[in-house]
């Protein structure tokens, strides 16, 4: 069994924005594969399902970024899940927009959500890196992340979330190349992002 974890924040004002593309990855994956409808569970919401026979446990954390850790590391220990059997989907300002990795430990590299899961479960548990881009200047990365995606991000957004959610078997069965190439070709080449123009932003980025 394994605990996939999409990474966001809870409320209809994060609901669009780049840093809850992993919340949007989590809501795909539950529509493509038919799973239970959403409950509240482990301090954030939890859907249950199988993908290929495999039970598969899906969580949107509800305690903001900065503590997503509390609620994974609440549902893995209560289901006695290891590390190694937690996947967890998070944007990533490294990788430009639409381009997908996928690893296992390494550092937060700044993003909160993941210090979080480290700080109460360890690293040792496989990430599914999403590109987001890059606004130009680290001043101007919480109005990126915490700004809503562009309408012309739909050309690549909509076929990276229905790539992710039909080939996650694959992952799930241990294809990570052939899970990868899948994804590749479905999403079309986006372009460098545009610099954010202002910033400022919530705590618990």
């Amino acid at each position: 069994m394994f605990l996939l974890v999409g990474l966001g924040n809870p409320g209809g004002n994060y609901a669009r924005n780049r840093h809850n593309i992993g919340f949007m990855a989590a809501d795909a994956i539950v529509r493509r594969h038919c799973f239970a409808a959403w409950r509240s569970k482990f301090q954030g919401q939890l859907s249950e399902g199988t993908v290929d026979g495999g039970r598969l446990l899906i969580l949107k954390p509800s305690t903001y970024m900065n503590l997503s850790g509390q609620s994974v590391a609440e549902a893995a220990r209560f289901h006695k899940i290891g590390p190694d059997q937690v996947i967890v989907i998070h944007d990533d300002l490294d990788l430009l927009p639409g381009k997908v990795r996928v690893k296992v430990g390494g550092g937060a590299g700044g993003h909160n959500g993941l210090k979080s899961i480290d700080a109460h479960l360890g690293n040792a548990y496989r990430r599914i890196r999403l590109g987001v881009g890059h606004p130009g200047h680290r001043d101007l990365v919480t109005p990126w992340v915490l700004g809503d995606f562009a309408k012309a991000d739909e050309s690549w957004l909509a076929p990276l979330l229905d790539a992710l959610a039909d080939d996650l078997p694959l992952l799930l069965a241990g294809n990570e190349a052939q899970f990868l190439n899948k994804i590749a070709q479905a999403v079309p080449v986006a372009k460098p992002p545009k610099p954010a123009q202002s910033i400022g932003g919530p705590d618990g980025v």
